[in-house]
């Protein structure tokens, strides 16, 4: 199975949408919020949305960001969101996007890359161990209600 990465251009965001809807279980990302979303990630310049094709067709992505962190001189690569197309999985495209992702982070002088995973997606979780990527941490989220 021959497949392409590249960086997302905007003819790829309505396949990049569903599959942040379908395989995430993002339910609040739409076209429109999307295509603004990744304008303000362009115009930031520390953000990358990487897609794999094949045959031409949008069949995963990953979305990393450049941050600072206290301790990391030049930062580290956050994962903010990676997937491939439910009927793909397990073929390879997702360590080729982890692998090209770790790349990228080389390429910029990054040694460290850090993810959160749902804790319900047990396979995602082989699926990064099986990468080479340690459980070390939990991620905590709060909603805060603008008033």
């Amino acid at each position: 199975m021959e497949i392409k990465i590249r960086e997302v251009v905007a003819d790829d965001y309505t396949e990049v949408v569903f599959l942040w809807n379908d395989v995430l279980g993002v339910r609040n990302v739409n076209i429109e919020n999307f295509r603004v979303t990744m304008e303000n990630m362009n115009k930031d310049g520390n953000y990358k949305t990487f897609v794999a094709l094949f045959e031409n067709d949008v069949v995963g992505f990953v979305t990393i960001v450049q941050a600072l962190s206290v301790g990391y001189s030049i930062g580290y690569l956050h994962i903010q969101g990676l997937a491939v197309k439910k009927e793909l999985q397990n073929s390879g495209i997702g360590t080729k996007l982890l692998r090209h992702t770790e790349n990228y982070a080389k390429e910029i002088g990054i040694s460290s890359i850090i993810l959160c995973s749902g804790f319900k997606r047990t396979d995602a979780h082989a699926f990064y161990v099986h990468n080479g990527y340690d459980k070390d941490s939990y991620c905590f989220d709060k909603i805060i209600k603008l008033d």
